[in-house]
């Protein structure tokens, strides 16, 4: 992350800001089982299967296999499409589906909703790849958290000293979505949904304006 360029950087952190924001939405939604962090309902799909669950089996697993699909649908589409485009096109992606989200919410269609959120939180790791694997992944933050005190104790042995704070920003992109997010479903409920999918276009347009692009590892060391 710290050779990317300070405005991929930028779009990276509204990334994850908007994972958070859309997190919090799904986690307050079903009751403490997440849309954006498959890490903690791989932890709830292990607790059902150990605790014989049925029912929190298939929610945790039909999630992580929902959020699976978005990633493989986006990563598909950022293939076929010119390079140049990939980032906007996801972007769209991940637009359109919290939108369907949101007009699924509105027309009663819970399960519906939530799939849209999953699936669009799938394909918001797709946004930033190159040659196909993911550069940034703004729904995990553990590796991130590692990536801090890495960089930090690097900055203190001869390392670059501020190599740390990309990540932290990252990290705390994700905490201010959270709390964003808290403070308009204590409002609005899933309707929060559209300011989600703005978001999504909002950071589409950004990397339009400033024709952000991600080169390919051949490009980049030529």
């Amino acid at each position: 992350m710290t050779r990317l360029n300070n405005h991929v950087i930028v779009l990276a952190v509204g990334l994850s800001a908007l994972a958070g924001f859309v997190d919090v939405l799904g986690f307050l939604e079903l009751h403490g089982r997440f849309v954006a962090f498959m890490s903690g309902n791989s932890t709830l799909l292990a607790l059902a299967m150990a605790r014989q669950d049925v029912m929190a089996l298939s929610i945790a697993g039909g999630i992580i296999l929902t959020f699976v699909t978005g990633t493989f649908v986006a990563t598909l589409i950022a293939h076929f499409v010119p390079r140049h485009l990939h980032i906007r096109v996801v972007l769209w992606l991940v637009a359109g589906l919290l939108l369907a989200g949101f007009f699924s919410h509105l027309a009663g269609w819970p399960v519906v909703a939530i799939a849209g959120m999953t699936l669009a939180m799938g394909a918001a790791n797709a946004v930033l790849q190159r040659d196909g694997e993911v550069v940034v992944g703004v729904t995990y933050m553990t590796g991130t958290l590692v990536k801090i005190g890495q960089k930090a104790a690097q900055g203190l042995t001869g390392g670059a000293r501020f190599a740390w704070l990309p990540y932290l920003l990252l990290w705390a992109g994700l905490v201010a979505g959270g709390i964003i997010g808290v403070l308009i479903y204590d409002k609005a409920g899933l309707n929060g949904l559209a300011i989600a999918a703005v978001w999504a276009a909002i950071l589409s347009h950004y990397a339009v304006w400033l024709r952000i692009a991600i080169p390919s590892e051949a490009a980049r060391d030529s």
